[in-house]
């Protein structure tokens, strides 16, 4: 069995954490001065500029789907007019052929 106290334990495990602690306050200071008071980032900062970032992309989202949805009802304009500009030439031509058979007919039984 050991002999050593329990306390003693404890010590050993402290040290590690008071020097990450003394290593971090250092970082801190250091940033601070660099960087400036004013200019050190925290996760208010942090957050705050996530916000701004999902607002700018939801932004842009939206852009590019009115510019998708004008192009496509600018297309489906167009296929709108060529079915109505074509469509009509098809009638006008089924028509005509119509009529010529008719007359052709007629002109066949006149006969």
């Amino acid at each position: 069995m050991s002999s050593a106290p329990r306390d003693q334990n404890l010590d050993l495990i402290a040290i590690p954490r008071v020097v990450l602690s003394r290593a971090v306050e250092m970082v801190q200071t250091m940033e601070r001065a660099v960087v400036g008071d004013d200019r050190v980032r925290t996760a208010r900062g942090n957050a705050w500029e996530a916000i701004c970032a999902d607002r700018a992309r939801a932004r842009q989202r939206d852009e590019v789907r009115r510019l998708v949805a004008a192009l496509a009802a600018g297309r489906a304009a167009e296929r709108a007019d060529d079915r109505a500009t074509s469509g009509g030439a098809a009638l006008e031509t089924a028509l005509l052929k119509a009529s010529d058979a008719l007359l052709q007919t007629s002109d066949a039984t006149v006969r």
